[in-house]
């Protein structure tokens, strides 16, 4: 049983770190995307506003369809956009592999209480929508 739990608790720890790193590495090649597109932006110092660049009217993707666009022409906000959403969802992959884990440790009523947070967290996500 304990090489059970700790094969559980190897598989959650390398689901967060890898979706962690992941997620960074993502952001980091749509940042340098984006300064390369932008290379006004470069210098720190100089006459240069950041306003456009963090200013809300900024084009970031707000959908799917607007996402696989934006990445399709190369464009630095929606490899952004993917790796923040990859930053958002390990958590809930996370507690995915927590269902599997109890199931697979024949603990039923951990994984019913792990399904629920499950479905709040994914819930929530199509809740916030409106």
């Amino acid at each position: 049983m304990e090489a059970k739990i700790r094969r559980t608790e190897v598989a959650i720890s390398l689901v967060l770190r890898i979706g962690v790193i992941v997620s960074v590495l993502i952001i980091t090649v749509g940042l340098v995307v984006m300064f390369a597109h932008h290379s006004a932006y470069l210098p720190i110092t100089g006459g240069t506003s950041y306003h456009n660049l963090t200013s809300p009217t900024t084009p970031f993707p707000h959908s799917f369809t607007a996402l696989r666009h934006s990445i399709a022409a190369g464009e630095g906000q929606g490899i952004i956009v993917l790796g923040v959403m990859i930053l958002v969802l390990t958590p809930v992959i996370r507690v995915a592999v927590g269902v599997l884990a109890f199931l697979n440790e024949k603990d039923v009523p951990m994984a019913l209480v792990t399904f629920i947070v499950l479905v709040v967290l994914v819930g929530s996500f199509f809740l916030a929508q409106g």
